[in-house]
């Protein structure tokens, strides 16, 4: 009988008297810091904020605790403290006015509309702020979708056009990244091509490349008083059961101008986030949306979870999977959290 020797070159192969002990470098904290693989720290956090009229006010989201909806003096001085805790970039939210609304969205291109004048106001006070602005018409859409109606379809080039616009209006705001959400086809070509076009040339193009059509953006949706009024919006975000179809959407952007790309939601998507890491080198964001937020928030309510390390662990693993950046409205938290020592 011929036995077979250890072969010393194979890491895998356990030689002999030479017992494995992964446990040795999980002794204290010290060690577990030192060979740690991925590390989270408050640079990979983008806050998402919501904006609204109004003076002095500042709203919490019943189903986002911990959430609100802030007036523009409420929400600087909501920055002033973003600011002190190391959070260096946050991605803006309207909540229009029912009566600024119409199917066109015209009021997402005003030059005096809300966002704008967030932004320019944003940036006299905060001008080293990294400022992420959404680009889509649901926020200022009378049917509540991301694109223009018309008997009951959701009109793709038209919307576009009104897209580019908005973006425009952002861009000469000050807004630093403008961040089309919609998933309309070719609308990051329309735009890259509009703001190089009129001298936008370093106004970067976060893409939603890999947005699905998911249940866990409901909350998102009462935050802005913005859920469709017909129907559901899977004839332009994703199907969740593909993966493939993902990396062809990044594909496209890529290949359109985007600057980052992004894989939304995160927690259900991190196979997703992974397969698009490996084929790019772009940096890959992952938005840890409203649904998942709200998840974890009620366990913790409850007594049934640790907030603190669920959440950790849970933006870890988005790391941990490929995601550079985090869009996460546990990035408040995660930063207070993440300044103590482990």
């Amino acid at each position: 009988m011929v036995t077979q020797s250890p072969d010393s070159s194979d890491p895998l192969t356990p030689m002999p008297n030479n017992p494995q002990r992964p446990r040795r470098l999980r002794r204290t904290a010290t060690h577990r810091r030192m060979v740690r693989e991925t590390v989270l720290t408050v640079d990979d956090l983008i806050y998402p904020l919501f904006v609204m009229e109004g003076e002095g006010q500042k709203e919490e989201i019943p189903s986002m605790p911990g959430c609100y909806r802030f007036s523009l003096d409420t929400l600087l001085e909501e920055i002033h403290e973003l600011s002190r805790l190391g959070i260096g970039s946050i991605a803006l939210f309207p909540k229009i006015p029912a009566h600024q609304k119409d199917n066109e969205g015209t009021e997402s291109y005003n030059p005096n509309g809300l966002i704008p004048r967030t932004i320019r106001a944003i940036k006299q006070q905060y001008p080293h702020l990294l400022l992420i602005t959404d680009v889509a018409l649901d926020p200022y859409s009378s049917q509540g979708h991301d694109g223009i109606v018309r008997d009951g379809n959701i009109l793709n080039d038209e919307t576009v056009a009104v897209l580019v616009k908005q973006a425009l209006t952002q861009a000469e705001a000050g807004a630093d990244w403008v961040a089309p959400s919609d998933m309309m086809d070719g609308r990051v070509g329309a735009i890259r091509q509009a703001l190089d076009a009129e001298g936008w040339i370093n106004v970067a193009i976060l893409a939603y490349s890999a947005k699905y059509a998911s249940a866990y953006y409901g909350p998102f949706r009462d935050a802005l008083n913005s859920s469709p009024q017909f129907g559901d919006k899977k004839t332009y975000q994703m199907d969740a059961a593909n993966g493939r179809e993902a990396l062809k959407e990044v594909a496209l952007d890529i290949g359109e101008g985007a600057d980052l790309v992004m894989v939304k939601p995160a927690l259900a998507y991190l196979d997703i986030i992974h397969r698009i890491k490996q084929k790019t080198q772009l940096l890959v964001t992952a938005y840890n949306v409203s649904g998942e937020y709200a998840m974890i928030k009620a366990a913790a309510q409850q007594g049934w979870i640790d907030e603190k390390n669920v959440v950790l662990e849970s933006l870890t693993s988005m790391k941990r999977a490929g995601a550079d950046l985090i869009v996460t409205y546990f990035a408040k938290s995660a930063a207070g959290w993440l300044s103590v020592a482990d």
